[in-house]
């Protein structure tokens, strides 16, 4: 892997277990790091909803290195500029240890 190409910096969000002031188990987003990414545009698909509105669908894959992104699941999110993108799956191509392609979308508030 090109360590050039990664020239974005990501937040890597996740859900953490904290206790309330009712002594209640609550979990809240918390930002967890930051890692060097590159994030490359995927595919992207406009639906009609109700009321003359559109939602947006658009997909991204987000490539990190092995030893920054092994901590990564699908059930934590990524921040960039603002946007959030939810993690739908994550690959090490060909089980070679280099790299991880994480395929996100991102979601549109």
């Amino acid at each position: 892997m090109n360590p050039a190409k990664l020239k974005h910096r990501i937040e890597i969000w996740g859900r953490v277990k904290t206790e309330n002031e009712l002594k209640q188990t609550v979990y809240k987003d918390q930002k967890l790091y930051n890692i060097w990414a590159e994030i490359i545009p995927q595919t992207g698909k406009l639906q009609k909803q109700q009321a003359e509105t559109m939602l947006s669908n658009v997909s991204h894959k987000i490539q990190v290195r092995y030893k920054a992104g092994k901590d990564i699941t699908e059930e934590m999110h990524i921040k960039f500029q603002g946007k959030r993108f939810d993690i739908k799956y994550i690959l090490n191509p060909y089980f070679k240890n280099e790299r991880f392609e994480i395929f996100c979308e991102e979601v549109i508030d």
